[in-house]
């Protein structure tokens, strides 16, 4: 039984909007028509693109312009526009519009061919084909009304072009995600503990997500009333998707155990379902009656879509939701994780990331096996979890902290690894990666970013994607990878407080 809320982002939508102007006439404007739709089919084409991208008529005047974006405003399904001048728009036109526009922006730099026709070139080419200079304009008066965009250059036979529009196209899935996603706290967070708390009031205002509190009896009293046919469906779901050990079998004298993981999900899928929220929290310092820990079940929970932060860290759940929004059909995962221990092997350092139960699976393609442990936090039974090792690969580790006047995103380019050798005796979803540029110079940075030590992983996306979505958010974004180092990392982060504070005004 599938349970999936991952979105299928072929059902969203990018606007494609070409402009021009009516000073040159029919037969040239029937002609950047003709090579517009002739280039928004190559990149239709594209499986790089995972949304559709939606053609509008030509844009030549400033009425026109203003009443395409106030549409795209006003269509849930659009999640954005992609801009290009195929000729000489004047961008004077166009201030009305970007005005008024409420959704992100990718200023696409091209023209309809690659090579000259040298031979033949004449100035009615130059007058059809002058996007070289229609854009820069355009570019000016982005800058010149500080418009936050993504700017892509070069042809649509290109690749790299391709790749590069397709992840912006992914993280506006994200950012359209996040406006409107509703996170349930089950308590409030860890106490004493610094990173999990933040401004709920200003992430609504920043990223218009709501961040509320339900009680711990709520959700208790949902899992009461889960009916014994819903939960003996859920056990049967386990027994085909992973590898059961023996004592949580049908016949093993655990079974009870699994039982109860088991009402906790059918209880905690229903509260989630009832209220329309796409991400979670809860913390081991606040679990009522219940009988266990949510492991499993907030393990299932993270394959179906949703997001979690456990020890009530509501800002990482908003971050594991927005990952898998992002990396919607592309192979790899996403997952809660948290810097755990190091080995600190000189020249090899490498970092251990797990959590007490909650890591999502889709970080393994492997079969991961269903285990039952002692938990020695938390006062509760020993609780059910999947059990198994991230695979190998590029991933990036993000972490959304609070600094007092605004948000940082700081992202971290990781390598993940096989451990070189078997952890027989650690009961826990784990990941082993080696950080860029390397473990020193990664911890330097991360410390001086203030970042915390609850993060997502993600397998499925690089950190360009990330970046897209910070720019629109107008959130900082401090990057850790091959190109890092200590001192320009801190230097960065010294503008960066002085940029935001400007920015944002008094």
């Amino acid at each position: 039984m599938s349970h999936n809320i991952i979105p299928d982002l072929s059902q969203l939508k990018v606007l494609f909007l070409v402009g021009s102007q009516a000073l040159y006439g029919e037969e040239t404007l029937r002609q950047v028509d003709e090579q517009s739709e002739a280039i928004l089919a190559q990149l239709r084409a594209s499986s790089d693109i995972p949304v559709t991208i939606e053609p509008h008529q030509l844009l030549t005047d400033t009425d026109g312009i203003h009443q395409a974006v106030l549409a795209a405003n006003a269509d849930p399904s659009v999640i954005g526009v992609i801009t290009w001048m195929h000729t000489f728009s004047p961008a004077k036109m166009w201030i009305r519009g970007l005005e008024a526009l409420q959704k992100p922006l990718l200023h696409w730099h091209t023209q309809a061919g690659v090579a000259l026709p040298y031979a033949d070139l004449d100035f009615d080419f130059m007058n059809l084909n002058q996007s070289a200079h229609g854009d820069r304009e355009f570019g000016y008066i982005l800058t010149r009304l500080g418009i936050a965009r993504k700017s892509v250059i070069g042809h649509v036979s290109d690749p790299r072009v391709t790749r590069e529009i397709g992840w912006w196209t992914r993280a506006a899935a994200g950012w359209n995600e996040v406006n409107g996603l509703k996170v349930a706290r089950f308590g409030d967070n860890m106490r004493y503990v610094a990173v999990t708390e933040g401004d709920k009031t200003e992430a609504e205002a920043v990223f218009g997500v709501a961040v509320n509190t339900w009680a711990v009896n709520e959700l208790a009293d949902a899992i009461e009333r889960a009916s014994d046919a819903e939960v003996a469906r859920t056990m049967a779901e386990y027994d085909e998707q992973f590898e059961v050990v023996p004592e949580l079998r049908a016949d093993g004298a655990r079974r009870g155990a699994l039982r109860d993981a088991a009402r906790i999900e059918v209880g905690l899928r229903a509260v989630l379902e009832a209220g329309d929220f796409h991400a979670f929290t809860d913390t081991f310092e606040d679990l009522g009656s219940l009988p266990q820990l949510p492991g499993i079940a907030v393990q299932r929970l993270n394959l179906d879509g949703y997001g979690f932060g456990a020890e009530g860290d509501w800002k990482t759940a908003i971050l594991v939701r927005v990952a898998k929004v992002m990396g919607a059909g592309l192979p790899g995962g996403a997952s809660l994780m948290e810097d755990y221990t190091y080995d600190l092997t000189p020249g090899d350092e490498t970092i251990l990331g797990a959590h007490m139960l909650e890591v999502c699976p889709s970080l393994t393609s492997r079969r991961a096996r269903l285990e039952i442990h002692p938990l020695d936090i938390g006062g509760k039974s020993d609780p059910v979890r999947a059990v198994f090792t991230a695979d190998p690969g590029p991933a990036v580790v993000v972490a959304l902290s609070d600094m007092r006047d605004r948000f940082r995103l700081t992202a971290n380019v990781v390598d993940i690894v096989e451990p070189e050798h078997s952890l027989p005796k650690l009961p826990v979803g784990r990941a082993f990666w080696k950080p860029r540029p390397n473990f020193v110079t990664s911890a330097k940075s991360w410390l001086a970013s203030g970042a915390a030590h609850h993060t997502v992983m993600s397998s499925q996306v690089p950190v360009e994607v990330f970046a897209d979505f910070a720019r629109m958010a107008g959130t900082e974004l401090a990057v850790i990878d091959e190109h890092t180092s200590p001192q320009a990392f801190q230097d960065a982060l010294n503008w960066n407080s002085g940029y935001y504070r400007l920015h944002r005004g008094v």
